[in-house]
């Protein structure tokens, strides 16, 4: 491309204090050195960790910074010694990318809120380059946390109890890889009931919600499963649903995955006696895919329509209007919002 070599001047989303709209900004991305890439982004998704850092409450979250990790685009130029990508290729940026510093902005991880990003070449997979970017975009993060949480982490298997806790974008996914998985009940957790009907169209089986009983909802679970679910899943970042979770669990066998990111300096307890009587906490990242190899695949598995990407898209707007796109992400009815970045 012309532009290889060459500083590029484009626009980006910068986010200059916590909980302050975000600013459309001219900023300058410098070429990739050696190992690295340079993506120019097509298509970016809002995910809940980038409103998680625009709060402040991300303790690695620097300002002035862009948001944005969820993301597609094409490979724009590669620097020295980068031979698994070449200028052209369609790619999803993926997790411990990073961004050339620009100006005075100090740059978090993974900056798609940007028009164009530099970012290691383990940092980009390589797909299918007939799949849609503004879907596929989706499988950089939340749709597989979801569905990795169920067939990596945790393994469920066939006759499985499941509970769901947050039925948002990543939840959703969850309850996709359990109903894949077959299990045999699929049990969503939220105190919005207007996502149940939702929650139908991608396993869920039946509903709870918390507001409509006067025990913990961990009581609540035990005694709806007669003694506890065979694994949950913790989709909010609420350290007391945590405990929750775990606690909902049968003794002797009940898993628990911690999926969901808690605020800065927050704790999980329990009772040492939760763990002693066979129950297992755990914790997944991506869901435990690796991202560079698996993603393609990931990709491979959507075009085939074998897992949903499509049906977690519920806005579509411009980079011009990521304030918008921000308010929709806490209404509650946004699972997933895609911007058009070139707009």
């Amino acid at each position: 491309m012309a532009t290889q070599g060459q500083v590029i001047t484009c626009r980006a989303a910068v986010a200059w204090e916590a909980n302050k709209p975000l600013v459309i900004e001219e900023v300058q991305v410098a070429p990739p050195q050696a190992g690295e890439v340079r993506v120019k982004i097509l298509f970016t998704a809002l995910c809940h960790t980038d409103a998680y850092t625009w709060s402040g409450k991300d303790p690695e979250g620097l300002f002035p910074c862009i948001l944005g990790h969820e993301a597609a685009g094409i490979v724009e130029s590669v620097g020295e010694g980068v031979t698994e990508v070449q200028p052209g290729d369609h790619v999803i940026p993926l997790l411990s990318g990073r961004m050339q510093r620009v100006q005075v902005l100090q740059i978090r991880e993974d900056e798609p809120l940007c028009q164009y990003t530099v970012v290691h070449d383990v940092s980009v997979a390589k797909i299918d380059p007939k799949a849609p970017l503004e879907k596929v975009c989706l499988l950089g993060c939340g749709v597989p946390t979801g569905l990795g949480a169920v067939w990596n982490t945790a393994k469920v298997e066939a006759g499985s109890i499941v509970a769901i806790f947050g039925l948002g974008t990543v939840g959703l996914a969850v309850a996709e890889g359990a109903k894949a998985a077959s299990a045999s009940r699929i049990i969503g957790i939220d105190i919005d009931s207007n996502k149940f009907d939702r929650a139908k169209g991608f396993g869920v089986t039946e509903f709870v919600n918390p507001k409509d009983h006067d025990k913990p909802i961990q009581q609540v679970l035990v005694d709806l499963t007669d003694g506890g679910v065979d694994y949950s899943f913790e989709c909010i970042g609420n350290v007391s649903v945590m405990r929750a979770a775990l606690e909902c669990c049968h003794k002797g066998w009940g898993t628990s995955v911690i999926v969901g990111v808690a605020a800065s300096g927050q704790e999980i307890s329990t009772r040492p006696f939760q763990l002693v009587t066979g129950r297992v906490w755990k914790g997944t990242a991506f869901g435990g895919f690796k991202s560079r190899s698996q993603v393609p695949m990931l990709v491979d598995k959507y075009m085939k329509k074998e897992i949903k990407v499509d049906e977690y898209i519920t806005h579509n707007l411009t980079l011009p209007e990521m304030n918008k796109a921000f308010d929709l992400l806490h209404e509650g009815s946004c699972l997933r919002c895609v911007l058009d970045m070139q707009v």
